[in-house]
């Protein structure tokens, strides 16, 4: 009998690398990508079509898309804020777009100088020509557990935001703990909530590790039917706009628990790992 999947998202050359003090050359990112994509990986978020003011650090996202060496296959995602990032995404061949709002308004203005409303609002035009060319789209739903500037966010505020994303059309929905708050009380609360929304086998899960907590809290959301996680090698990670949430939960954890349960992911945990090393050791 074949072992049911988990899906992982590797996060780390956009996410991961987002927040680092020192600009990470263009060539060390197309190497890392590609190093990536020789792991099993299904799908990596390679980069962000944002404004260099904002994120400096991922200023030559289309740089990094235009050296990688794209494997059969794998899925190249990357972020994009509006219809400015929408156009350099298509120019750069970008096989998936995610967008970015939060479940707390401070977060949101903090993040996209917009409230909640207002940054949906901007998805509109950009999911319409995203299902109009056959393109898949990802909307990341921050602080769903708790927000830097307001504290705990109730699971009934991240259903709000799930349900006016989901009236944009067919999309993933990607939950993120973005501060590492979450233990597995809290992820469980989340997901009970949200599979009010939409099936729980469709949910994406972002988790911090800045507690310790990653782990267990991935364990409960498998446990509870959550199929798809993001991860990042070696557990690169942080927000710019979220104090104190220095690391994501690491790819090649993710995988170690995933093979331990049984459930099959197709990832070399070994060869993420030393992916992470390797960035970690040229940056």
């Amino acid at each position: 009998m074949q072992a049911e999947r988990v899906f992982i998202t590797e996060v780390g050359p956009r996410d991961g690398l987002q927040n680092e003090q020192k600009i990470v050359a263009a060539a060390d990112k197309i190497a890392m990508v590609d190093r990536l994509s020789m792991t099993g990986l299904a799908e990596i978020e390679v980069s962000a079509f944002v404004r260099p003011d904002k994120v400096p650090q991922l200023a030559d996202a289309a740089e990094v898309f235009s050296g990688i060496e794209r494997r059969p296959g794998v899925c190249y995602s990357a972020l994009v804020p509006n219809e400015r990032g929408l156009d350099h995404a298509l120019a750069a061949g970008v096989d998936k777009v995610c967008l970015f709002t939060a479940a707390s308004e401070s977060f949101a203005r903090a993040n996209t100088d917009a409230s909640i409303a207002e940054t949906i609002d901007r998805f509109r035009p950009v999911v319409d020509r995203c299902v109009a060319v056959g393109l898949p789209v990802r909307a990341y739903v921050s602080c769903a557990v708790a927000c830097p500037y307001e504290g705990p966010v109730e699971p009934t505020a991240v259903a709000g935001v799930m349900t006016s994303l989901l009236a944009l059309g067919e999309l993933e929905l990607d939950l993120g703990d973005t501060i590492g708050a979450a233990g597995p009380r809290d992820i469980g609360r989340l997901l009970r909530s949200a599979a009010e929304v939409t099936p729980i086998d469709d949910i994406v899960l972002h988790l911090h590790d800045t507690g310790g907590a990653a782990i267990a809290c991935a364990r409960e959301a498998i446990e509870m039917g959550v199929r798809r996680f993001d991860g990042s090698c070696g557990g690169l990670g942080g927000c710019p706009y979220a104090p104190g949430a220095p690391g994501n939960l690491a790819t090649e954890s993710l995988v170690a628990l995933c093979d331990d349960l049984g459930y099959e992911t197709g990832v070399s945990s070994a060869a993420v790992e030393a992916v992470g090393a390797w960035i970690r050791s040229s940056t």
